[in-house]
């Protein structure tokens, strides 16, 4: 096995799919398919329960074949065993990267450093789902005797954006569950609303911070415990709070309930652990059944991606299209366009996952990136994107790529209108990807019996280039299993795409920036009235803080 290269601009298949592109820009998506009669079946990859196809992506067998001469060049198959068996990959953290092993079933040790992180795991594992359990059940009981109805998630980031998601996603199989609330904003509006008609009696909050220092979830949940001690007083606050965290002083002092407290580790980053104890909310909503359907889910993928030839690997080819499309056919942006409502918030997770992972400006040796990494990732539930900004994919100046996520059986029963999405979805992806040409728009005027001037007024504004590159992936429902499979595509994805372009995806050293900034503006923000020797724009913006506050 040859050993890796700093990035895929070092290799030859490298220079070789640059040759391509430029070939692959000049021709329409019509044409790939003229020239393919099987290009479904020569463009679909199936595995682990999902189909990918990515016939209407502006890229053919040699394409394919240049993304699977840069994986070999670049050693992937050795740094993805790197990964699974806990080399330090993290290198500017030092640290191993093993969300995998959060998913690992069976007692199979799995040593790094000299401890078995598979019994660590399988420990904590077993802690969590016993309690969510018990307060699914009712078992694990308020301090007032009564089972618990609502369950509030505080946290940010990793430790908000997986677990709402996934429970918003899997509210079918909620059923018998308390209703779960996440907050994470700082403004206090998300807690006051889900606070409004709460029963303090049959709430439980979950902290969820790793040093449990984090500036939104202490403010929110500071607020949460003056609003417990407010209505049920200090003897009675620690059977509301459970919490997510290695702070042991802090919870003490906070008074979380000793026996309701759940660790993390620091070889799991925050967007990688909505598989860990972070999944707790997820857990008291599907169940335990429900979360290890997710976590085999989860595995599948993981099995597929160590395993599976390049050609035939789900993570490997989405994520070689995805460097395809940013890198060498210039589309900035992607498009994550489920159809399923269920799956709204997904888009927002991919956000995180995707542009905190891969968001570098240098390479793992600190030197300068060469190449544009990751786009910027956005979306909405295809229906409703139909109708708001689906004009611009499709006749607009600004480009981007796309994936459509498209379920086959409905996720609440209905459906018959499961197969309107499906049928608009499908429509859809074939007008993105086909258009309608001149010859087209002319031929369907001249049968509206509209005359020549007529007809040359509206025939510009009605061409449709097409060739707008964008993936399929199928899956038969939307299950805790499938979105295990989802969720574990898109992080293996982000990792085959770090390894083309040479960056760690797995620190965010940009995000501190702004942390450490705004404990210094706090007091600031405070008394405005006292500030001096500040930028001219913050001291502006402070002018209206003093101004306009009530």
């Amino acid at each position: 096995m040859p050993s890796p290269l700093r990035s895929g601009t070092d290799c030859a298949a490298w220079r070789e799919l640059e040759s391509l592109a430029g070939s692959l820009k000049a021709m329409s998506t019509r044409e790939l398919f003229a020239q393919d009669a099987q290009r479904f079946a020569h463009c679909c990859v199936e595995g682990a329960g999902l189909a990918l196809d990515y016939s209407r992506q502006r890229a053919d067998a040699r394409v394919v074949n240049g993304f699977v001469a840069l994986a070999d060049q670049l050693g992937l198959r050795s740094r993805i065993e790197a990964m699974f068996r806990g080399d330090l990959i993290n290198s500017t953290e030092h640290r191993a990267v093993l969300h995998t092993a959060l998913r690992r079933s069976g007692d199979t040790p799995l040593v790094v450093a000299g401890e078995d992180i598979g019994a660590l795991v399988r420990s904590e594992r077993e802690r969590m789902l016993t309690f969510a359990e018990g307060v699914r059940s009712g078992s694990i009981r308020s301090s007032s005797d009564q089972n618990f109805t609502l369950v509030v998630n505080i946290g940010i980031g990793g430790s908000d954006l997986g677990p709402a998601m996934a429970v918003l996603a899997l509210k079918q199989f909620t059923t018998g569950a308390p209703s779960v609330a996440f907050v994470s904003n700082i403004d206090g509006c998300q807690l006051a609303d889900v606070l409004e008609h709460a029963d303090p009696e049959r709430t439980l909050f979950i902290i969820c911070s790793k040093t449990f220092t984090t500036l939104e979830t202490l403010t929110n949940a500071r607020a949460a415990r003056a609003w417990i001690l407010q209505r049920l007083g200090a003897k009675r606050l620690p059977q509301h709070f459970a919490a997510v965290s290695v702070n042991a002083r802090a919870m003490d002092e906070f008074g979380v309930h000793p026996e309701y407290r759940f660790a993390m580790w620091d070889w799991v980053g925050g967007r990688y652990s909505v598989w860990s104890a972070i999944g707790v909310s997820l857990a008291i909503a599907i169940g335990r059944a429900g979360f290890e359907s997710f976590l085999s889910g989860g595995r599948e993928i993981d099995e597929h991606f160590r395993t599976a030839p390049w050609h035939e690997n789900l993570p490997v080819i989405a994520g070689m299209l995805g460097v395809w499309n940013i890198d060498l056919l210039g589309l900035p942006t992607l498009a994550v366009l489920p159809y399923d409502s269920r799956l709204a918030r997904l888009p927002a997770y991919l956000q995180q996952l995707e542009m905190e992972s891969n968001g570098k400006h240098v390479k793992l040796d600190g030197t300068p990136t060469t190449l544009p990494t990751c786009a910027v990732i956005w979306g909405e539930p295809g229906n409703n994107a139909q109708h708001s900004f689906f004009q611009l994919l499709h006749q607009g100046t600004q480009r981007a790529a796309i994936d459509f996520l498209l379920p086959i059986n409905s996720s609440c029963g209905s459906q018959p209108q499961q197969d309107l999405a499906i049928a608009s979805c499908l429509a859809q992806a074939e007008a993105l990807a086909l258009g309608k040409d001149a010859e087209q728009v002319r031929a369907e005027l001249t049968r509206q019996k509209l005359s020549a001037e007529q007809i040359a007024a509206l025939l510009p504004h009605k061409i449709d280039e097409g060739s707008r590159p964008l993936s399929l992936l199928l899956f038969e429902r939307l299950d805790p299993a499938t979105l295990g499979r989802i969720i574990a595509l898109y992080e293996h994805k982000v990792f085959v795409q770090s390894v083309v372009w040479g960056d760690n995806a797995f620190d965010q050293w940009g995000v501190e920036l702004g942390k450490t900034l705004t404990e210094s503006f706090i007091p600031l923000v405070q008394k405005p009235e006292e500030v001096s020797g500040q930028s001219s724009s913050l001291t502006g913006a402070l002018g209206y803080v003093k101004r306009w506050r009530d």
